[in-house]
């Protein structure tokens, strides 16, 4: 399986013959590009044209964050698999609103069911959350009552604020308390985790997308428009639950992050790097860790599970088989 690279350090990239480098001051440390997948950059990094012609031969992705941890941009280098047919077939469902909204169902509902196998992980390990079950199976009827995209992601909203109320009931813990979702800036810790962990989220679904013939631009749960990618966000929603909020519940409930973990700017609250690189040891344990398939009938990590969502997607759109969400049964 190919890697990922993580880079803290300030430094530059440099290519030398058919291999490359990051070098930091009296220090070279070599990459091998032969399994490698993608870099993700939270440093103040250099990096010139042979070394971006070399990464996109070896079709490696660049993605890259700011000071404060938010997503600047990714490198995505020529589009090798897209397909013409392809592409068309996106727009074409794109532009029929039934379709559309119709696939934009299976990613909300997806969501969902993966919030309550969640809730009912706990549930089962004695946190009172029945009431939060019930209510949003309850607002889950909504979504096949939604008929434009602005309802739907209404329906959604609505059962992610009522999904969120649970978080304090697993957490629990006073230093890491939750009064719903805010966003840029995040102002308390565990905003910071979500919006954190959904970012690293959706730049896994983005490379993962690029070993398809998916075109990330089209999505339809998300309005494609000016945004330079919205298909990873409409497949993220399948995943958050049980990618991005397990690992937030297992790092807090086995005291690994702390609040030195976490730093106060201006009027927001940011992981640090100790933080973020935390959380990224874990994100790499989880994406690793292999399930057993029921479909497949074998193993399969949650990494594979992403792009087999994309996969699934695709034989919707060419009109071999209808497109439902993994759902998760643990």
């Amino acid at each position: 399986m190919k890697k990922t690279i993580y880079v803290f350090n300030d430094g530059e990239f440099k290519r030398k013959d058919n291999t490359v480098y990051f070098e930091t001051k009296g220090d070279k440390k070599y990459l091998p590009v032969e399994d490698l997948k993608e870099i993700y950059i939270f440093g103040e990094v250099t990096l010139n044209k042979r070394f971006l012609e070399f990464i996109t031969q070896k079709e490696i992705i660049l993605h890259f964050f700011n000071n404060y941890g938010y997503y600047a941009g990714s490198y995505y280098p020529r589009e090798h698999l897209n397909s013409g047919f392809m592409i068309l077939k996106q727009a074409e469902f794109y532009l029929d609103a039934e379709r559309r909204i119709k696939l934009a169902r299976e990613f909300v509902r997806g969501a969902v069911y993966n919030m309550l196998a969640v809730l009912r992980y706990y549930q089962n390990r004695g946190k009172d959350l029945e009431n939060v079950i019930e209510h949003i199976k309850e607002l889950e009827k909504s979504i096949d009552r939604s008929f434009t995209n602005e309802e739907l992601m209404a329906i959604e909203g609505n059962i992610r604020e009522t999904y969120y109320e649970a978080f304090n009931v697993i957490i629990d813990k006073p230093e890491f308390t939750f009064n719903g979702r805010n966003r840029r800036p995040p102002r308390d810790r565990i905003n910071a985790l979500i919006s954190f962990g959904n970012t690293i989220l959706y730049t896994a679904v983005l490379s993962e997308i690029y070993k398809t013939h998916l075109d990330p631009r089209i999505g339809y749960l998300h309005t494609t428009n000016f945004r330079r990618f919205t298909l990873n966000l409409d497949v993220a929603e399948v995943f958050k639950p049980i990618l991005v909020d397990r690992i937030i519940f297992s790092l807090l409930g086995r005291n690994m992050l702390k609040a030195s973990h976490f730093d106060s700017k201006l009027d927001s609250i940011l992981l640090n790097d100790n933080g973020r690189k935390l959380f990224l040891q874990e994100w790499e344990e989880k994406i690793k860790t292999t399930i057993k398939h029921r479909e497949l009938g074998r193993e399969v990590s949650y990494r594979r599970l992403i792009r087999l969502e994309l996969y699934k997607l695709e034989k919707h759109l060419m009109g071999e088989k209808e497109y439902e969400p993994f759902v998760s049964r643990w």
